[in-house]
């Protein structure tokens, strides 16, 4: 339980912060996307430090996509991800390390792609167009369907877990806690986007359709980065957040299901 206790006094001024900057949005929500995105990407290279990634492009190209995203929309991310690609091969071309280019250039890529996409598709949620606050809110249904997802999962796995869900990439992890997982994250998103925004409120189909996506993207999210520390033979991405280990551990799932609920909203006319 002490596991417990430490996520718990760690993690409940984190939400806080993360929730409070949700609410205002704007650039306090792009500046802590940045700080989480740059935090990330160090942890990252310091993961696949035997691939040699490029660290000085990973922190130019996740936080520029981040910065692009809330000045002009996804497009524009796609625009400083071609920048760091060129910014990439410079380095590549002129640094002397004995790592093959093809492989130190895709590590690196795969990096910006994977943690400044996935934190711009959370600030694109958030400004999503419109009065009623409809961004705010479906970020707020990522987030917090995420936590339920989180805690749930790994309370029920503890409680009464036994059957293993991917021993060779997380051997924690149940399906017992997953299917808990799965119900709560759906329960809690859905929750919170049911009648909002009041102006025009997404209808409870719709809803569930967004919170389905979010409650399965998210133990997704979670076994990817599992896969990935796994096939790098590390326990935790950092040390920043005690038992929570890195940023990069916490972000892993929001990765994925801020991607996944902003193409369902898409689809749906809400984006």
């Amino acid at each position: 339980m002490s596991s417990l206790v430490s996520r718990i006094v760690i993690g409940v001024p984190l939400a806080v912060v993360a929730l409070y900057a949700v609410w205002v949005g704007g650039w306090l929500m792009t500046g802590l996307g940045v700080v989480g995105a740059l935090i990330a990407v160090h942890e990252y290279c310091a993961m696949t430090k035997e691939l040699r990634p490029l660290t000085v492009a990973g922190f130019a190209g996740a936080a520029g996509i981040v910065i692009a995203v809330h000045r002009g929309g996804l497009v524009w991310g796609l625009a400083v991800l071609l920048a760091a690609l060129v910014l990439a091969f410079w380095l590549s071309a002129v640094a002397d390390v004995r790592q093959r280019a093809t492989v130190q250039l895709a590590t690196t890529l795969f990096g910006i792609t994977w943690i400044g996409y996935g934190i711009g598709f959370l600030v694109a949620l958030r400004d999503i167009p419109g009065s009623g606050n409809s961004g705010r809110t479906l970020l707020l249904a990522v987030l917090l369907g995420v936590w339920a997802s989180d805690i749930f999962a790994y309370v029920g796995g503890r409680l009464i877990g036994r059957r293993k869900l991917a021993a060779e990439i997380s051997p924690n992890k149940t399906v017992e806690g997953l299917i808990i997982g799965l119900v709560m994250g759906l329960a809690v998103a859905w929750l919170v986007l049911y009648n909002q925004p009041k102006h025009n409120p997404i209808s409870p189909l719709h809803a569930l359709w967004v919170a389905a996506a979010i409650a399965i993207a998210s133990p997704v999210g979670d076994l990817f980065e599992s896969y990935l520390k796994r096939d790098m033979g590390v326990k935790d991405t950092g040390h920043l957040l005690g038992g929570h280990g890195g940023v990069l551990d916490r972000i892993d799932a929001l990765l994925f299901a801020g991607a996944a609920a902003y193409f369902v909203a898409l689809a749906l006319g809400r984006a």
